[in-house]
């Protein structure tokens, strides 16, 4: 009896199976009297062929007319308006299924090849589909990723798309999707916070930090470039590029090896740092001396340690003088220290 049942289960799963590679060879797809609204071939291009509509390719022929008025009306679906019917369910899963395209999902299908010329082009473009250029959507923001939200076009509240941030700004990531690999928009920067294409997420250099940013804890869509308080600098190892903080001690693949240096070139070198010695406590940059530190050999380091604790000795003495009189000041007052540090070698 269990092995008949066996051999039924056996040939029903063999039924379905060679069902399934018939529809596949052939192409087809089953009808559910469901319109579908699988993009056109050539959809993306920038133009609106005869053989595609504004409810077949949006990106080319722009919004049906209803689209924007708030309700999912005949003919509109997730692929040619998403304002009105919501971002597409299998957006975001690195494939570019039906409906979806260049406009209703970059983060499978590319970026439309109009996007990102500063330029919000009426009836083609809008928040959901290209906020590069026509700034992100209102309710963006507000730290919940809505329905007509995704990845790529609010990424504060979804989360960043596949791979951002990795280091390589690639496929569909741009400033706005990805900035800690793609940087910040192009007129960030400038002093002026200019809406609504730069916000505090996308721009805090010129709108300010979002509320949140700050409280030592890099959480929710904070990132690297919008809360770099939080989240720390957008500098990754290794990706080609000699980044922030990176430096041939701590990132040799992208910055090259380090090349020893001589004991006087390390203090040439960790002078050269930012310093102000007429604070209370004086202030320097660590970061920076480190560097210089890490490019001499171990006994280099022995005789500039000398020379670094010799000098920190005798700031009191030196200080409320121009750089330059507290350089010789302190090489008057640690001599030997320094003689020792010039002889020195690997």
């Amino acid at each position: 009896m269990v092995s008949l049942v066996l051999r039924r289960v056996a040939l029903a799963g063999f039924v379905l199976a060679a069902m399934a590679v018939a529809f596949a060879s052939c192409s087809r797809s089953i009808d559910l009297g469901i319109d579908t609204g699988s993009v056109v071939a050539g959809c993306g291009d920038g133009t609106c062929g005869d053989n595609e509509s504004c409810s077949s390719c949006q990106p080319d022929c722009g919004f049906c007319e209803s689209c924007g008025n708030g309700s999912c009306d005949d003919g509109e679906n997730c692929g040619n308006c998403v304002k009105d019917c919501g971002v597409c369910h299998t957006c975001g899963n690195t494939m570019c299924d039906a409906q979806e395209n260049c406009a209703s999902c970059p983060a499978d299908c590319g970026k439309c090849a109009s996007c990102g010329n500063q330029v919000c082009e009426a009836g083609f473009e809008d928040c959901t589909t290209c906020p590069q250029d026509c700034g992100v959507c209102k309710g963006c923001g507000d730290h919940s990723c809505g329905s007509t939200e995704n990845c790529s076009n609010c990424p504060q509240d979804c989360g960043g798309c596949n791979d951002c941030p990795d280091g390589f700004c690639k496929g569909a990531e741009d400033c706005i999707s990805c900035a800690p690999d793609c940087g910040v928009c192009k007129n960030c920067g400038d002093g002026k916070c200019q809406s609504p294409t730069e916000d505090c997420f996308s721009c805090p250099k010129d709108c300010g930090k979002c509320p949140g940013c700050g409280d030592g804890i890099c959480k929710g869509g904070e990132t690297c470039a919008s809360c770099q308080g939080d989240c720390g600098v957008c500098s990754f190892c290794p990706n080609g590029m000699c980044e922030s903080f990176e430096d041939c001690a701590n990132c040799p693949d992208d910055c090259g090896k380090c090349k020893p240096i001589t004991c006087l070139e390390i203090v040439a070198c960790a002078l050269s740092c930012p310093l102000d010695f007429q604070a209370n406590p004086p202030n320097f940059s660590l970061t920076c001396v480190s560097t210089c530190l890490a490019k001499g050999c171990a006994n280099t380091k022995f005789f500039v340690d000398q020379v670094i604790n010799c000098a920190i000795g005798h700031i009191g003495d030196c200080g409320g003088m121009g750089m330059g009189q507290i350089f010789g000041c302190i090489q008057k007052k640690c001599g030997s220290q320094f003689a020792a540090c010039i002889a020195a070698h690997c």
